[in-house]
């Protein structure tokens, strides 16, 4: 094994450890926010708002950890981004027990803006990967997320409890788990996420003979512009899409389960199987991704995504199964979209710019969340869930075109190529980063 291939397994194994705990913290916004809001502001149509919220903060988190990372790399910038996230969770559960709405809201947008940073350490998992394991490499650190993911929704009665016992609203219970998982998820990844994957790259990317253009175009930064441009686009698209229909279909199954007549804990339990859903697939999917490529993976998301909110809108509403169901191939979609449109555009965009792109993309995943989340109580509330589903299987289908539009514009993939052997000058200046 190379050093080189060794720092990239200690980067994949930090990033696990600190996923796997910082995973709990999902739990939180996905399975209590939209009812503690329906609780605090005594509204349906208001019920997606901390989605929006939470969402709608990661934008701005997204552009802030990004830009951070493209400056001092990724330890600092995720580390930071989870701090957030745990002082975000704090902050709720301070503002729902007061009852003081405008710092709850705020507190969600500082949640929000912190979670960010727990989608973005995907892109640390790639950044010293071989193109053709780069599929792979993202898949492994959503892969860890499973088990803090799944285990978070579970908790959601044992932390309502432990809320209720202090004295606090129960509903603020996986936001106190939230508030701890984060803080160590933090202090993992700057102790341990050392020399820094992307500066690392860099570096080396920098003492990397000149390969001519023809050869490796996106990695020399001399990708045909317009190629170049159509692949980030396609990739975004797909990001940003799948995440719209996702959010705006998993912001109301709680509420929709609450409305006829199913507990918290079977609600939980469908929330925990569709968040293990999301991240379970994912060593297959970065198979699919590297095997069989970008662009059919990102069409068999959007038909996922189609099967998905069909059954939502078919299955009868006291059937926890099915909706069960439903949401495993949501979140099935979901996964297959994540990894194919992350691949497709870190392999578009050159190791000078990459961070900052990044951030960007979920920027604009932020936003198509945020958007589902607002737009998802009101249509429930006036049309029903049924019809909201078959909305967004409808927009999940706009995947597949977008992805046969330019299946034929495939640049040289993105990111380090043949490099020198790591060396002892090279750790030193990434140890110190």
């Amino acid at each position: 094994m190379t050093r080189v291939a060794a720092v990239q397994k200690r980067t994949l194994m930090v990033l696990a450890v600190s996923q796997i705990i910082g995973g709990a913290g999902i739990a939180a916004g996905i399975t209590v926010g939209a009812l503690l809001a329906e609780e605090v502001l005594g509204s349906t149509g208001l019920a997606g708002l901390p989605s929006a919220l939470f969402t709608g903060g990661s934008a701005f988190g997204a552009v802030a950890v990004g830009r951070m990372c493209e400056r001092w790399g990724r330890r600092p910038g995720l580390a930071v981004g989870h701090a957030l996230a745990s002082l975000g969770s704090v902050g709720v559960v301070l503002s729902a027990t007061a009852e003081l709405v405008a710092p709850l809201m705020f507190s969600l947008l500082v949640y929000g803006a912190g979670t960010s940073a727990n989608l973005m350490a995907r892109y640390a998992g790639a950044d010293l990967a071989p193109p053709e394991r780069r599929g792979r490499a993202v898949s492994a650190v959503l892969l860890a997320m499973t088990l803090g993911a799944v285990v978070g929704p579970t908790l959601a009665t044992v932390t309502g409890d432990l809320a209720r016992d202090w004295g606090l609203p129960r509903l603020t219970g996986p936001f106190l788990l939230a508030s701890v998982v984060y803080a160590v998820a933090a202090l993992v990844l700057f102790a341990g996420l050392r020399p820094d994957p992307l500066r690392l790259a860099k570096e080396l990317a920098d003492r990397a003979p000149a390969a001519p253009a023809e050869a490796s175009p996106a990695a020399s930064g001399r990708t045909e512009p317009r190629a170049a441009g159509r692949r980030v686009a396609l990739g975004t698209s797909v990001l940003v899409l799948n995440q719209l229909v996702k959010v705006a279909i998993m912001t109301m199954t709680p509420v929709y389960m609450n409305a006829h007549g199913h507990g918290v804990q079977a609600t939980a339990m469908v929330i925990a199987v569709h968040v293990g859903a999301m991240f379970l697939p994912s060593p297959l999917t970065g198979v699919l991704v590297d095997r069989y490529g970008q662009v059919p993976t990102a069409v068999a998301s959007g038909l996922t995504l189609l099967v998905s909110c069909l059954l939502v809108a078919l299955a009868p509403a006291d059937d926890a199964f099915l909706l069960g169901a439903a949401l495993v191939l949501l979140a099935l979609g979901w996964n297959f979209a994540l990894v194919s449109g992350t691949a497709i555009v870190t392999d578009a965009v050159p190791l000078a710019r990459r961070a900052s792109t990044q951030g960007m993309v979920d920027v604009g995943i932020s936003v198509a969340g945020a958007t589902g989340a607002l737009v998802s109580g009101p249509v429930v509330a006036g049309a029903g869930f049924p019809v909201l589903a078959a909305v967004g299987g409808a927009v999940a289908l706009a995947i597949v075109p977008l992805a046969v539009l330019t299946v034929r514009d495939r640049p040289a993939p993105a990111g380090p190529r043949p490099v020198p052997a790591y060396s002892a000058d090279s750790a030193g200046k990434s140890d110190s980063s």
